[in-house]
C-alpha cells in the first residue's frame, strides 16, 4: 500500500509558528526602541525633575561683612539639578544697596542660579525705590548682584508721584544711585498749576 507524504505535519506547524514569534517579536523590539530614542529626546529638552521644593519660603544672601543685600520671599520654590536653578512662584524681594536702602522687586515668576549673582523676574515685574517714591514696571526684569546692576530690555514703564516715562530699555546701578531709560524714550510730565510753581523768593 502505497504512503503519500502529508505537508500539514505537526512539524511544520511547529516551525511555521516560531517563525511567525520571530517576527512578532522583531516588530515588539522595534517598537520598544523607539519609544526610548522618543523619550531621550524628550527628556533631553526639559529641565529634568527637581531635587526638592520648599514652601513659604524666605532665602537671605550675606556679603563678606555679614551684611544682607538680598532677600527673597515666595510661597513656593522649586530647585532642578540639571541646570542648577532655582524657579520661584511670585516672589518679593528686596535689594540692598551700600547705603542700605532697599530697593523692592516683585514679579509672577522668578528665576535665579544657586549662587544668587543672577536672577530674572518675568511677567509683571516691579522694582521699588520707596525713598524716592519712584517704580519701575516691565515685563522682564535682570539683577546682577556682582555689579549691583537691575536692567530690562523689554518696554518699562517709570513712575515718580504723577510723572511718567517709558523706553525700550532700562538700566540701573543701585550702589551708584544711577539709572537709565534710553531707546524709543516718551514721557509725561503734567503742568503745574499758578498755585503749584514755585514762587519767587527775591525781595
Amino acid at each position: 500500500m502505497a504512503k503519500t507524504t502529508r505537508f500539514q505535519s505537526p512539524w511544520w506547524r511547529r516551525l511555521g509558528l516560531l517563525v511567525l514569534l520571530l517576527a512578532l517579536g522583531g516588530g515588539l523590539t522595534y517598537l520598544d526602541q523607539r519609544g526610548d530614542n522618543d523619550s531621550g529626546e524628550t527628556l533631553g529638552n526639559t529641565v529634568g525633575e527637581p531635587d526638592y521644593y520648599l514652601e513659604d519660603a524666605s532665602m537671605t544672601r550675606y556679603d563678606e561683612q555679614g551684611r544682607a543685600y538680598q532677600r527673597l520671599e515666595t510661597p513656593r520654590l522649586v530647585h532642578t539639578p540639571a541646570d542648577d536653578i532655582i524657579r520661584t512662584q511670585t516672589p518679593h524681594g528686596y535689594l540692598t544697596d551700600d547705603q542700605q536702602r532697599q530697593w523692592q522687586v516683585t514679579s509672577d515668576t522668578g528665576i535665579m542660579n544657586r549662587s544668587g549673582e543672577q536672577l530674572t523676574l518675568e511677567g509683571d515685574a516691579r522694582l521699588v525705590q520707596p525713598e524716592q517714591a519712584w517704580s519701575l514696571e516691565t515685563r522682564t526684569l535682570h539683577y546682577d548682584s556682582r555689579k549691583a546692576h537691575v536692567w530690562s530690555d523689554t518696554s518699562a514703564v517709570l513712575r515718580q508721584h504723577d510723572q511718567s516715562m517709558r523706553g525700550d530699555r532700562f538700566d540701573a546701578w543701585i550702589d551708584e544711585d544711577r539709572m537709565r531709560l534710553t531707546d524709543n524714550v516718551q514721557g509725561r510730565l503734567p503742568q503745574q498749576s499758578q498755585s503749584q510753581q514755585p514762587k519767587d523768593q527775591g525781595s
